[in-house]
């Protein structure tokens, strides 16, 4: 069985989608609605959306930017010497209330996580950050291998090494 869900760029075609997503947190849902788009167009960010052909809706979405990272000491161990490292940031990730509870988080992640090796072959990135929201958001992550990449910010700035990332996909 052919699955209706597909990964596409934020575009055109989804703008009047907008409106009708929501995941529960105000926060990802009003970025979707007002500033993806923006964000796309100063390259500050890339938007990818989970697209539901059969429902013509948009069941979630999640940005890739690039950023610098400054690592701990414990981290750096075995690197060359330098004040930040690159690194893939999943700025927001996030899943429709319709359709959470169906595993789309975990497709959705192992989506991000496969651009960010493959654009890592192009443009070096050491690692996969993120910035939990809240505590459910950090278990989630950290169900798949992110750690708390220090103790500032709470714990919720999250790290996966690229070569984790990489050995994952291998398995595949």
């Amino acid at each position: 069985m052919e699955t209706p869900y597909r990964f596409e760029l934020f575009g055109e075609r989804h703008k009047p989608l907008r409106a009708s997503f929501s995941c529960g947190e105000g926060a990802l849902d009003q970025y979707l609605k007002t500033r993806a788009r923006k964000e796309m167009d100063h390259r500050i960010a890339v938007v990818y959306v989970l697209y539901d052909e059969s429902e013509g809706r948009i069941a979630g979405y999640y940005t890739l930017s690039s950023l610098s990272v400054e690592l701990p000491e414990h981290m750096r161990k075995g690197l060359a010497k330098y004040p930040a490292y690159p690194a893939t940031l999943i700025g927001r990730l996030a899943v429709d209330q319709s359709y959470q509870g169906q595993g789309l988080g975990k497709r959705i992640l192992l989506d991000a996580l496969g651009r960010a090796l493959a654009g890592s072959r192009t443009v070096a990135s050491y690692a996969v950050i993120t910035d939990a929201k809240n505590e459910q958001a950090r278990d989630f992550y950290s169900r798949y291998g992110f750690a708390p990449l220090s103790t500032a910010c709470g714990g919720n700035q999250l790290f996966l090494p690229m070569g984790t990332v990489e050995r994952l996909f291998a398995k595949r």
